[in-house]
């Protein structure tokens, strides 16, 4: 109840801003509502500062002072001062957590939705980043998931053609995941064991000794931004490009994981971009290998003209009662998702459409065709596949790459089955401690 009372007032006071700039601003409301909206949801963190990172990442979705404000949101949100750190770290690791490390800094490096960032030094000399989760987050979570699930109902009744409920039931469990640091761990142990051996794709290691279940110690990657590397050279960007692509869908095709939080703060780069960090696995997503052999018999069927492998790529991703129209609407998304990988040719994604257009149109086309074909029930599975694809290619607009998309997908299937990928998988999550 406390937290529901704290959205509410944080989110009126941010209105009541907005009404106060439209009448004595001027010139500079906007830039003075996006500063209001951000410190806002600043203050609230949880899931609904979540949800502006997201709509912060895609180009051109939002007025330009509201991007750049809520942008700030991924790396530098308002963050808990040193009393609050001694806290949770005397609460995690004792009373005498200081002697566990040869220095920490009480000053953040950087702060998000569910906990901030310290750098420290372990006794050994290893530099470290050490993530501490914000207290309470466990109720400010259900709080807004139960928010977050009322909105969704609403918008069920509203707009009928989709049926949200297991939208609802994906977003919950995935967030919560979030707030188990032990389930983070294992998940970056996973990453860090498959491109183990390699020097341009790096992640880091779990340190398990300075780690519990609300704070999770690692290796401290140095890098910059991606933002940073927009005015590069063509070859540079289109190389930044190819190592995201592989280091989100290669795990995928090989483990059948994803990692389902593509925001522009959950990587960066070294200063000649060749070396990507990947960073922060709260949100890596397991699939069935039957999904992900409908991910890669879409590909096919689509090139290929093939309707009725089409149906059973949807099948495979849990769509039911597909009618012949169903199918047809669903090919509208699909051919929007995957149109980059079906030409065989060098090509930016949106491929000469706008930034602020990109999607928009398929949207729109989806939307009024469910209205008359629909209702559909979106799988779960089909969540935060979606949101990947959709937060990676936004990173290739912003980067401005050219490459040859489907050439990278197909080396990415060398050697694809389900039954190899299903032996795979369950190796590689026994070994990382993910079952």
């Amino acid at each position: 109840m406390a937290r529901f009372a704290r959205v509410g007032a944080g989110l009126s006071g941010a209105a009541a801003t907005f009404g106060a700039n439209a009448l004595f601003s001027g010139g500079d409301a906007e830039a003075r509502n996006a500063r209001a909206l951000k410190e806002a949801l600043g203050r609230l963190k949880g899931p609904l500062m979540k949800v502006a990172q997201m709509f912060a990442t895609v180009p051109d979705l939002l007025p330009v002072e509201f991007a750049t404000q809520l942008a700030e949101l991924q790396t530098s949100a308002p963050a808990m001062g040193p009393s609050f750190v001694r806290r949770r770290l005397s609460a995690e690791l004792g009373a005498d957590w200081a002697s566990r490390f040869a220095s920490f800094d009480l000053t953040p490096s950087a702060a998000a939705s569910l906990g901030q960032v310290h750098r420290a030094v372990a006794h050994d000399g290893r530099p470290l980043a050490v993530k501490l989760q914000y207290p309470d987050m466990q109720s400010a979570v259900e709080s807004d998931l139960s928010q977050l699930r009322a909105l969704l109902v609403l918008g069920r009744q509203v707009f009928g053609a989709v049926d949200t409920r297991e939208i609802a039931i994906e977003i919950s469990e995935r967030i919560r995941e979030e707030l188990d640091y032990g389930h983070e761990a294992a998940a970056m142990t996973l990453y860090h064991q498959f491109f183990a051996g390699r020097d341009d794709i790096v992640v880091p290691r779990v340190d398990p000794s300075l780690s519990t279940a609300r704070l999770l110690a690692m290796d401290w990657l140095d890098g910059r931004g991606l933002q940073t590397f927009k005015d590069a050279d063509q070859g540079t960007r289109n190389a930044i490009a190819g190592k995201l692509f592989e280091a989100w869908w290669t795990p995928l095709i090989k483990l059948g994981v994803i990692h389902g939080d593509p925001h522009l703060g959950n990587y960066s780069f070294s200063d000649d971009a060749t070396r990507l960090n990947l960073l922060d696995f709260g949100c890596v997503r397991v699939f069935p290998p039957s999904f992900v052999g409908g991910v890669v018999r879409l590909f096919r069927a689509m090139i290929e003209g093939d309707r009725e492998g089409e149906a059973e790529a949807y099948r495979a991703w849990g769509f039911k009662e597909l009618s012949n129209d169903l199918i047809d609407v669903l090919g509208i998304w699909a051919r929007f998702i995957y149109g980059p990988l079906l030409d065989d040719r060098v090509r930016t994604v949106a491929d000469g459409v706008k930034p602020g257009e990109y999607g928009r149109r398929e949207a729109f086309q989806v939307k009024r065709a469910l209205e008359e074909k629909g209702p559909v029930t979106i799988p779960r599975e089909f969540v935060f596949m979606d949101r990947a694809a959709i937060g990676l290619g936004s990173a290739f607009l912003h980067l401005s790459a050219e490459l040859n998309w489907r050439r990278l997908f197909e080396a990415s299937l060398a050697g694809f089955s389900e039954e190899a990928l299903a032996n795979r998988q369950a190796g590689a999550l026994r070994e990382a401690g993910l079952v």
